[in-house]
């Protein structure tokens, strides 16, 4: 690659030279904190929302941020392939082509976040009516997906954003884009909802102007610095490249559907653990709150190694990308292992955080033996994942994710918890065990090396 200027390197990262271990392990940190800091903060605003608008206002939030979060996935689909685009251009020194693929991108995600958006706010009443939701917080959920469908726009641009700088090998600027984001939404939080008394709708505003600000500030930000960003902000940079949409949409498009199919798992499983009772369904969701702080902490590696894998795929550089898988394995086993020791020694512990209900603190250790044995799955998945989204293997994630999320997590707790008559200990280990079905393949495909002879997405930009 031709040398850069100290300008541009800082924001992009030459990934395809220099010691791997190092760079993984500082350029994961930032993601790492990044996703403790979204959990964390969705956390705080659903304890805000049960002290100060009660059960109605939980029930309303919990299950209306479903439908967003659904959409804000399918939107994030297609970011992720704008990231392996980005990172591919970058390993492959085409920085013509990352400015017209970035020009693409922005549009095409702001024009479909706009689209999903008309969608919420016309259909939002059919939406409540087919969850069922309580009567008690029916219009409060309306609430919220006005106000949050309607500013969908500003999730899917911070999200677009991130996963550009992510591509570009720049963890630190997404970390402190989504601080900004976590402060306002915590100051308007206690603002909006417990001081002026906006119940719902203050939260609803609180989380989309606490994105507004992010996503606009990260705007101002790439373009002051324009030059290293790679973009330049020119009125016809943002014409849409049919080549490169093709591109997004073909990689975005199994993305987005994976992203669903896991959702749509959880609803299900869900579902049947209310089944046994509100006991376990309370546990299984403070479990699932706890596992998910957890997941999102080891996940931050595998978002590390998916644009250090891309660069060196792109650039020919074949043994390096193979050697970032290793050391994502390594160290995701040795946050596995400080996991499982927590779950083990202080797990009861954890869910007295979430939970002052004495019978779920007796039930949650029935919820850890069998969501202990989901752990290696995932150390496995986060090397091969990074792997086959960082080559641009879309398809074959998509098959491994419709294996994960809907085959075996469905199927799984079926057979345990209904057939075999386990209750909600099948429920669980059928959802721990799923990703199993994810994993195994993929360190297959990753270990017999076919991958060697498929063309690069680099050579098509």
């Amino acid at each position: 690659m031709q040398a850069k200027t100290k300008k541009e390197s800082s924001i992009s990262k030459n990934f395809t030279a220099g010691n791997i271990p190092r760079q993984l392990f500082w350029f994961a940190l930032p993601f790492m904190a990044s996703n403790a800091l979204q959990v964390l903060y969705s956390t705080i605003d659903m304890v805000i929302v049960g002290k100060y608008v009660g059960t109605s206002g939980l029930s309303a939030v919990s299950q209306s941020s479903l439908i967003v979060n659904f959409v804000t996935m399918v939107c994030m689909g297609f970011s992720n392939a704008g990231q392996v685009l980005v990172s591919q251009a970058l390993g492959a020194n085409k920085r013509k082509e990352m400015n017209d693929i970035i020009g693409t991108l922005f549009t095409a995600i702001l024009s479909v976040s706009l689209i999903l958006s008309v969608i919420i706010l016309a259909a939002r009443f059919w939406i409540v009516q087919a969850m069922h939701m309580p009567s008690e917080s029916y219009e409060q959920s309306l609430d919220y997906l006005i106000i949050c469908g309607g500013g969908l726009i500003f999730t899917a641009g911070y999200n677009m954003v991130s996963a550009v700088l992510r591509g570009m090998g720049d963890s630190k600027r997404p970390f402190l884009f989504i601080g900004i984001a976590s402060l306002i939404n915590l100051v308007l939080d206690l603002l909006f909802t417990g001081y002026l008394g906006w119940g719902v709708a203050g939260a609803a505003w609180a989380t989309i102007i606490g994105q507004a600000v992010s996503f606009l500030f990260s705007l101002y930000f790439l373009y002051r610095h324009k030059e290293a960003f790679g973009f330049d902000f020119k009125k016809q940079s943002f014409r849409v490249r049919p080549k490169y949409l093709k591109m997004i949409f073909s990689l975005g498009t199994p993305m987005a559907i994976q992203s669903g199919c896991i959702n749509l798992s959880m609803l299900f499983v869900n579902s049947l653990v209310n089944q046994v009772g509100v006991v376990a369904s309370a546990t299984f969701g403070v479990g699932v709150r706890i596992d998910d702080i957890i997941n999102k902490i080891s996940q931050g590696i595998q978002f590390a190694a998916m644009p250090m894998i891309s660069q060196n795929i792109a650039a020919g550089q074949q043994k390096r990308a193979q050697n970032v898988v290793w050391y994502t394995w390594l160290y995701s086993a040795l946050l596995t292992v400080i996991f499982m020791m927590a779950y083990l020694f202080a797990g009861k512990q954890m869910f007295m955080l979430f939970s002052s209900d004495t019978r779920v603190h007796e039930m949650s250790g029935i919820f850890i033996s069998a969501i202990l044995w989901m752990f290696p799955a995932m150390t496995i998945m986060r090397g091969s994942n990074a792997f086959i989204q960082g080559i641009g293997y879309a398809k074959l994630g998509l098959v491994l994710s419709l294996l994960d999320g809907v085959v075996l997590r469905i199927g799984l707790s079926w057979l345990f918890g209904i057939i075999l008559h386990w209750e909600f200990y099948g429920f669980v280990l059928g959802y721990g065990l799923a990703p199993f079905g994810c994993a195994i393949p993929g360190m297959i495909y990753f270990l017999a090396g076919k991958w060697k002879q498929r063309k690069t997405l680099a050579e098509e930009l």
